[in-house]
């Protein structure tokens, strides 16, 4: 089998599209299918161009993709709503597209504000790739749902992120520059992210004063970090990290946060982020925020805290918890270690996206 792996959104290393795409394309090719990626050049620079340019990358990009088309492909695309006119072209040769939908519409105008005035251009043109493509794929039990209503159909699945748990394990060496006692945040710095709520609590009288915030990663809410440096030594900001060298951070950490809040109820659509499975991967509890998807699988399987959306205080005193109670947190961190590597590893989420391409072939 050949697919094409379409992506408009420029997956960087050191951010959780890198991972999802390469760990989904490794385990596609383990499986013997051939595999071509299709992502902007601008993938190995540390920032984007402007929307415009990003605008003609995207076409350009797509250009590519046709003129080198090959006979009995099929065209995977990682949702976007740039990609219409390969959804275009596919459904008049009637080639297959399966659409790989990692979030709501809202989740464009969170992350770029200026793009709200062509909502209603935008949200049509996702819409109707949705409605013609031959299967679509969602991460969260929520998504699946709101899928299904926004494509008209009923055949949507749930492929879930995943974690390399060769990669992401108990037992790792501690990093020279990791502090003694600790909790990490790793992934990109937004908003939705909850930096704001992580800087909130590790500055508060409720945070125990033994007890440091690592974070690991870089984007929008960088400077709000350095800037919060400046005024405690509980934090430790490492900037971004290759990927393979994240895991031995968590791997010796007490906890890992997972504050995701819900801009514009972008989050009410399920968040199963990939820095959840790759903490329980390491065996370690995870903090995560009240939101379906993530909060549902640490009830679950009794590997962390849930705590309320936007509650510094409330994250102070779940970091107490599991400092005062290691016996608690091992407990926890055993319990998602197991979790992770029975039902949630990359390779098993590859070989459930090619039985569902296969099963939806003619």
């Amino acid at each position: 089998m050949k697919i094409v792996y379409l992506t408009l959104e420029a997956p960087r290393e050191g951010q959780a599209s890198y991972v999802h795409v390469h760990e989904i394309i490794d385990g596609l090719e383990k499986q013997g299918v051939k595999v071509r990626l299709y992502q902007p050049p601008y993938a190995a620079k540390p920032v984007s161009p402007n929307h415009f340019m990003r605008l003609l990358y995207a076409l350009w990009l797509q250009c590519r993709l046709w003129a080198c088309w090959e006979r009995g492909s099929v065209l995977y695309v990682r949702a976007h709503y740039l990609a219409f006119p390969s959804a275009l072209i596919a459904r008049l040769f009637r080639i297959p597209v399966f659409q790989e939908i990692n979030g709501p519409y809202e989740d464009v105008f969170v992350t770029h504000p200026s793009l709200k005035i062509f909502r209603n251009i935008l949200i049509p043109m996702q819409r109707w790739q949705y409605r013609v493509a031959t299967g679509l794929i969602t991460v969260t039990q929520a998504l699946q749902g709101w899928a299904n209503a926004q494509g008209r159909r009923t055949d949507c699945t749930l492929i879930s992120n995943g974690a390399n748990t060769n990669l992401f394990k108990p037992g790792l060496s501690r990093p020279e520059d990791a502090p003694k006692r600790y909790v990490v945040f790793f992934g990109g710095l937004t908003r939705w992210h909850g930096v704001p709520v992580m800087l909130g609590a590790v500055q508060s009288a409720g945070w125990p004063e033994n007890v440091k915030l690592v974070v690991i990663g870089d984007g929008q809410e960088t400077p709000s970090i350095q800037e919060a440096c400046k005024d405690t030594d509980r934090i430790v900001f490492l900037g971004k990290r290759p990927y393979k060298d994240v895991a031995p951070y968590v791997s010796n950490a007490l906890a890992g946060l997972v504050i995701i809040n819900n801009p514009d109820q972008r989050s009410s659509t399920g968040v199963l982020p990939l820095k959840l499975y790759e903490t329980l991967a390491c065996g370690v509890p995870a903090i995560v925020t009240d939101l379906p998807g993530q909060a549902d699988l640490v009830r679950r399987e009794a590997c962390g805290l849930v705590i309320p959306v936007d509650d510094p205080s409330a994250l102070a005193s779940a970091v107490t918890r599991l400092s005062v109670y290691p016996q608690e947190a091992e407990m926890m961190g055993r319990n998602g270690h197991e979790a992770a590597v029975r039902d949630h590893s990359w390779f098993a989420r590859a070989q459930q996206t090619l039985a569902f391409i296969k099963s939806n072939l003619p």
